[in-house]
């Protein structure tokens, strides 16, 4: 099938991910998709450590709900990218990217010839566990493979034009925290050093044709990035999620948590 996160992409709609990491489950994934408010799920093996059998069982329970997934990877090597592929996930995330070099060394672990070399199974779930002819897996797995680059580090930010001039860089994904501490100016998303890093950012993917997206923290935030021609947002996390269903409970019952 094809990958819906490109297509919405290539037609400018605005896209909505939700994220999701300390409390990653298939049945959170299926209420997420329930909600018909998502695109899209991504998984944080990055900070949240998950396991290939967590990504295999989210995927699944992604494709149950109709949506798209994809993982942010943890310290990238080519097993790290080739594994959530053939789990089932419909894209990869790379953080912390600081160089071209970074890039073109994904994108070569993500794609098959001649787009790159990635290594060979097809046992896995993207290659329908060895049922789907090899011509057939490598052209539609290199067709529909998502790839996001972060960009949340300075040095990033400087050779942005470059990474996005990249063959086969689906979207620029910044991490708005990172990039401030980056900069100098920790958590500060008012600043504007961040707000000028961000023009670079939107002025790369527009000269090359491809996206950006961003987690934003507030609505005004995020308003100013889709003003910028940002079309992916991360509308959420799961612990934010959970922390801002606890506080809905405690402000609507609170005679109740104050009694002894």
């Amino acid at each position: 099938m094809p990958n819906r996160l490109k297509q919405l992409l290539a037609q400018g709609k605005v896209v909505r991910v939700f994220g999701m990491g300390q409390l990653c489950s298939p049945k959170l994934v299926e209420i997420v998709g329930m909600s018909n408010g998502f695109h899209a799920v991504w998984f944080d093996q990055e900070h949240a450590g998950l396991t290939i059998e967590q990504i295999e069982n989210a995927s699944r329970a992604a494709r149950g709900v109709g949506l798209e997934s994809f993982v942010r990877l943890t310290a990238t090597d080519y097993a790290t990218v080739m594994r959530p592929l053939e789990a089932g996930a419909g894209g990869i995330m790379a953080a912390q990217v600081r160089s071209v070099h970074e890039v073109k060394q994904i994108i070569e672990w993500t794609k098959f010839f001649p787009l790159g070399l990635r290594g060979v199974n097809g046992g896995g779930v993207d290659g329908g566990y060895g049922s789907i002819p090899l011509r057939e897996y490598f052209r539609t797995a290199n067709e529909n493979s998502f790839v996001a680059i972060q960009i949340e580090h300075a040095q990033a930010v400087e050779v942005v034009d470059q990474i996005a001039s990249v063959k086969e860089v689906d979207v620029l994904f910044v991490g708005p925290a990172d990039l401030t501490q980056s900069l100098g100016i920790p958590g500060d998303m008012n600043h504007p050093r961040l707000w000028e890093a961000l023009e670079q950012v939107a002025r790369a993917a527009k000269a090359h044709g491809i996206h950006w997206a961003i987690l934003p923290r507030d609505v005004p935030f995020a308003q100013r990035c889709l003003e910028m021609g940002c079309r992916m947002f991360s509308l959420g996390v799961d612990v934010w999620i959970a922390h801002r269903g606890i506080r809905t409970y405690l402000d609507e019952f609170a005679d109740f948590f104050q009694m002894h």
